[in-house]
């Protein structure tokens, strides 16, 4: 009869919209996959950038990095400067802080630096980096 099927559409739609509602808000609750990545060909742009994301986490100070940094590996380590006499010997004895440690990641097709330490994120404008050949094993 037709009340059966009107009943039955009343009670599909419903659904629907609560499993679409559901889908949704599941799908918008995943992160983005981020897998270690190392740069691909950096431009002396990118390097600068890197340059400047890594002075910015370290509260502006100076850094010079290898021109392949993260070009073979995903991770980063900052040593930090050591005060030296004029003979080359360190002024405080050893150092005793640690080392700062960012990691390249890819999540979502962008290059983000991260700041172990912190958190902190820098999403780079024009990189190219690829996920780091461990990850995909």
């Amino acid at each position: 009869s037709n009340s059966g099927s009107l009943t039955m559409r009343w009670i599909q739609t419903p659904c629907t919209a609560i499993a679409v509602s559901i889908g949704l808000a599941a799908c918008a609750a995943v992160p983005p996959l981020e897998l270690n990545a190392v740069l691909v060909d950096p431009s002396p742009q990118v390097r600068a950038e890197l340059a400047a994301f890594v002075s910015r986490a370290l509260n502006g100070a100076p850094v010079r990095l290898a021109d392949e940094a993260l070009t073979t590996a995903p991770v980063l380590t900052i040593d930090h400067a050591q005060p030296r006499d004029e003979q080359g010997r360190p002024l405080n004895g050893r150092e005793l802080g640690r080392p700062e440690t960012f990691r390249l990641i890819r999540s979502d097709k962008r290059c983000v630096l991260v700041h172990e330490r912190t958190g902190q994120r820098f999403f780079f404008t024009a990189a190219d980096c690829s996920v780091h050949s461990v990850d995909l094993q």
